[in-house]
């Protein structure tokens, strides 16, 4: 399957001009925004953010991955994986353009009832609440969806649950979480479990602690538990015994999310690397007429392209409606092993320079190796490319 390269002439203009907002006002700003990634916001973080948000809106590039019913943009996978790239330059660009929360929205675009989306999908999409996911538990392995011990019966009209999450991204922040609880443990493996939605205020729902990470508190992944939490039975997310459906329907997307992303971090890193490379000066030449360096900037553009033609393929296959598993786990592990190598690289042209705050290339280095395990490691990913292979080498391919 050949990638779509042209861009429609919608995707063009929209792409220059996300790319001078995030490079002429977000990036600017990224000393004060800091703070605000990192869950400690500060009263000048949070203006800075809300002022950036407003600017977005007054552009009309706002919220431009959400489908259309919902004040978005309504942009094809294959037109916003051009958008989301550059928006990725900066790591605050998904909250100043109001697509933090897309591949959720997305998932709630297709399963909410009406109540729901009024309730919740509406603000979400407007950016006016966040939502967190409950999804990963510490006792099993992450990874596999059909493990979850969490449970939720049905008594009285109500669900009643009890849980154990971690890695709930903003929890502490959330109007509510969608949690994937088993409600059906007779039933088959896939058919075990079920998606509710539980608003954070609901008695008996605590916020154990934020997770110490590799960046601080990161993106404030949460634990938490619930202990026999009451909701409504119209709680229920899609239908009974879906959950491992609707957990599907919401990663896909947000993995090519997560890789067009990274394409954007990518290309900035190359960028510093090129643009420093051209300037320091040692042992009798600039870095730039280096053999090693030289090495460095070729394998890292090559390494770029090769990640971005795959992920439009990827996203072009979403588009017209198939599975694309194989070509989602295979951007997901090159993507981010591309994302590392490049900054990598970077941050070494860099030298001690770049171990400083002086320079992002710190930050994006510690970012960078969430993305080898988060929304599936690199090894579930692989063993699910070569699975889809084997059954039939050229018939199961992305060029096929």
């Amino acid at each position: 399957m050949a990638a779509q390269l042209t861009m429609t002439d919608r995707a063009r203009d929209l792409r220059a001009q996300v790319r001078t907002f995030i490079d002429e006002e977000v990036i600017p700003l990224e000393p004060i925004l800091g703070s605000h990634w990192l869950g400690r916001a500060t009263p000048e973080s949070t203006q800075a953010m809300e002022g950036l948000r407003e600017s977005a809106r007054r552009q009309g590039i706002f919220a431009l991955g959400h489908p259309t019913e919902l004040g978005g943009g309504g942009l094809t996978f294959g037109e916003y994986a051009y958008i989301n790239e550059v928006i990725g330059r900066s790591l605050h660009g998904i909250h100043a353009l109001g697509t933090l929360t897309l591949q959720d929205t997305i998932m709630f675009n297709k399963y909410a009832s009406q109540e729901q989306r009024e309730r919740w999908l509406e603000p979400l999409a407007r950016g006016e609440i966040l939502m967190s996911v409950g999804l990963t538990e510490p006792e099993v392995a992450g990874s596999d969806p059909t493990l979850i011990e969490s449970t939720a019966r049905l008594e009285n009209g109500e669900w009643v649950i009890n849980a154990h999450k971690w890695f709930t991204s903003l929890a502490r922040h959330a109007a509510f979480t969608t949690v994937w609880v088993k409600t059906d443990p007779d039933g088959p493996r896939h058919k075990q479990f079920s998606a509710i939605i539980v608003p954070t205020d609901a008695p008996g729902y605590e916020v154990v602690r934020v997770i110490p990470t590799l960046t601080g508190t990161g993106g404030e992944h949460a634990e938490i538990r619930l202990t026999e939490v009451r909701v409504p039975e119209s709680a229920l997310l899609g239908e009974r015994g879906e959950g491992f459906k609707l957990a599907q329907t919401r990663l896909a997307p947000g993995r090519i999310f997560h890789c067009m992303r990274w394409l954007g971090q990518s290309q900035r890193a190359f960028e510093l690397m090129c643009d420093y490379a051209k300037t320091r000066y040692a042992h009798g030449s600039y870095l730039s007429e280096k053999g090693e360096i030289q090495r460095y900037i070729a394998e890292s553009a090559a390494e770029i392209q090769a990640s971005r033609l795959m992920t439009l393929a990827a996203a072009q296959a979403i588009d017209e409606g198939k599975p694309a598993r194989a070509e989602i786990s295979m951007i997901k592990f090159f993507g981010a092993r591309t994302l590392h190598n490049v900054i990598d690289r970077a941050l070494q042209v860099h030298g001690s320079l770049g171990l400083t705050s002086d320079t992002p290339l710190e930050f994006m280095y510690r970012e960078a190796r969430y993305a080898r395990i988060y929304d599936g490691p690199d090894e579930v990913h692989r063993m699910v490319v070569a699975r889809e292979l084997l059954r039939d080498p050229y018939a199961s391919a992305p060029w096929s």
